[in-house]
């Protein structure tokens, strides 16, 4: 079941530990809660804004709230899991630095994957095309996408560094394949944080 993960929950999954608490913030259809709690018995519980996905959760047996990020977190006790995950979402809220610092309050620590906009195929695109990209990653159109928040894996740098957030891990990939920290900001499609607040 894990190498049927995306690429960025199969980071995050690998990353886990066995037997630990985790609320995936965002959580689609479960996929990656229902990987963490058959394959490593997970505490796995999650919020999802679609019904439908919310739906899909609830037939696959797992726990799981309909809920807003920007809203919703509020509720949750402090250090109330060991992870909080927020995978492809971040790029969709209405503060992602507000949700940033809710997943740390929530979870011991939190892992965030995001598309990095400044990835070479994105900025040729706007540069020769002179229009907002649709890319594997980005496959819908400017007026139907959910993003609203372009960042890149250097603005999520300087954003942790700007809240004294510990940056415990950080994967960045092009695809499958890991490109290095160095040319991460011109070479990964998206990233992966484990971040840590002491």
């Amino acid at each position: 079941m894990m190498s049927n993960l995306r690429p960025d929950l199969s980071v995050i999954a690998a990353n886990v530990a066995p037997g630990s608490s985790l609320l995936d913030v965002g959580c689609g259809d479960g996929t990656l809660m229902q990987a963490l709690r058959d394959e490593k018995q997970c505490d796995a519980r999650g919020m999802e804004l679609n019904p439908a996905n919310v739906g899909k959760c609830v037939g696959k047996g797992l726990s799981v709230i309909q809920g807003d990020a920007d809203r919703d977190l509020a509720f949750y006790p402090d250090k109330s899991v060991d992870y909080a995950i927020l995978s492809q979402t971040l790029q969709t809220t209405m503060r992602p630095d507000m949700v940033l610092e809710e997943l740390l309050r929530i979870g011991r620590k939190a892992f965030v994957s995001f598309p990095n906009f400044a990835h070479w195929r994105v900025r040729l695109s706007l540069l020769w095309g002179g229009r907002m990209p649709v890319t594997r990653l980005l496959p819908v159109a400017w007026y139907e996408t959910p993003n609203i928040h372009h960042l890149t894996v250097d603005d999520f740098r300087a954003l942790v560094k700007e809240r004294g957030i510990t940056v415990e891990g950080s994967w960045f990939l092009s695809g499958d394949t890991q490109c290095s920290s160095a040319a991460a900001n011109f070479r990964a499609e998206h990233a992966v944080f484990q971040l840590s607040r002491n």
